[in-house]
């Protein structure tokens, strides 16, 4: 589908995603597959492997729509609760506009000359520089902002932030993201299980009957795997193979759907503010502060910046702010600062020290001039310290 502007870009995003999100729900069947392999070689430990194909096979055809009935339910769970299970995990609170006027006003400003529904805004307690939104359809819809990032951001770099979390709500970013994290899940919690059950087999196994006959099959020369148990050690590989494919698959779907929704939201934070100069240097100062302490990967994974990489790269579920940078300066004509401090927070100045008396022999300090003083107040008021007569907040009495 080819794309030509930033709404053909986001049309054919959505395509693309819908393909990779229904690859996604069929690793789930990858996965059933792969633990009626196991299952078989359990139950039958001395078959051939076209045997222990074709059983997994059936056993996949019977198991259909329980597999599909615990996928909806597990998302059904996950429409109504993943507010409430992010809310636990970060300690997110909504606010109203008494509580937070500043914050609320941003957000309300861009949703009214957009047209766009106002979603709740939350406030989460950490140091950390960033937000994510999150919801299944408009009366879930929720912005996250940490309060390190309302203390070191200016207006206009929290509106850019907020313009690109509202992009995603336009854009359908925050459902597939979360359905995708939902399956995800689903894909790496049954395949963990399914391996710890092989391990656990493998390990406590020895004296089994799969274990044990490998070795007489070793001196078998059936080249097919048939005889006592070769079958059973090649489809395990298989299983293991698969489980792994599995969730390795899961991990590449959901950066394919992350990553490039990252560049479309932050075109369509420009898009809403016409200032890209904000949304760089928001993502600059947010650059390497975007750690939230104790989140889930699940809950990274939406946020502005995700900090949190895999080797070389790899698993990196957003682009790099270099590059996200770059592509501003390059589409939207957006400068580049360069890495940005961020500004120190505020200590209590020295003015509430209490007053030390003055030492035997030294005059007071003058007295503050009000706003009616004359101009020739410290002229009277050597003078009048010297005559003795006293001075009032409007100037000299007498």
């Amino acid at each position: 589908m080819a794309a030509y502007g930033l709404y053909t870009h986001i049309a054919s995003n959505k395509f693309r995603s819908m393909l990779l999100l229904a690859g996604l729900f069929l690793l789930i069947y990858v996965l059933v597959y792969a633990g009626a392999l196991i299952a078989e070689v359990v139950i039958k430990s001395d078959a051939s492997v076209d045997y222990y194909l074709m059983a997994a096979s059936r056993d996949l055809i019977a198991a259909f729509p329980y597999a599909t009935g615990a996928a909806a339910l597990w998302i059904v769970i996950a429409y109504f609760f993943h507010q409430n299970m992010i809310d636990a995990v970060t300690g997110g609170e909504t606010v109203t506009r008494q509580q937070q006027p500043r914050l609320y006003n941003l957000l309300e400003n861009l949703c009214i000359s957009r047209g766009i529904p106002m979603p709740k805004l939350k406030l989460m307690e950490s140091p950390a520089l960033n937000a994510f939104a999150t919801g299944l359809n408009r009366r879930q819809y929720a912005v996250t902002v940490t309060t390190g990032l309302l203390d070191a951001l200016d207006d206009q770099e929290i509106e850019a932030v907020l313009g690109h979390e509202l992009t995603h709500i336009r854009n359908g970013d925050v459902q597939l993201m979360v359905i995708a994290v939902i399956i995800a899940g689903v894909v790496g919690f049954f395949g963990e299980l399914f391996f710890r059950m092989f391990t656990n087999l493998s390990w406590n196994s020895t004296g089994s009957s799969w274990s044990s006959s490998s070795s007489s099959s070793s001196s078998s020369s059936d080249s097919n795997g048939k005889g006592s148990g070769g079958g059973a050690i090649v489809v395990v590989i298989i299983a293991v193979a698969l489980i792994m494919l599995a969730w390795l698959l899961s991990q590449v779907v959901k950066l394919a759907l992350s990553r490039s929704r990252e560049l479309l939201a932050d075109a369509g934070s420009v898009e809403l503010t016409k200032n890209p100069d904000a949304m760089i240097s928001a993502l600059r100062k947010i650059e390497g502060h975007g750690e939230l302490p104790g989140a889930t990967s699940a809950v990274m994974e939406l946020c502005v910046d995700n900090p949190r990489e895999g080797f070389a790269d790899l698993f990196a579920t957003h682009p790099s702010v270099d590059s996200r940078v770059d592509a501003l300066v390059k589409f939207a004509g957006g400068h580049d600062p360069g890495p940005l401090a961020i500004p120190v927070a505020r200590t209590e100045t020295p003015d509430h020290q209490p007053e030390q008396p003055p030492s035997p022999g030294q005059l007071p300090p003058p007295l503050p001039r009000g706003p009616w003083s004359d101009a020739t107040a410290p002229a009277d008021a050597s003078r009048g310290a010297s005559q003795g007569v006293p001075r009032g907040p409007w100037g000299r009495h007498g």
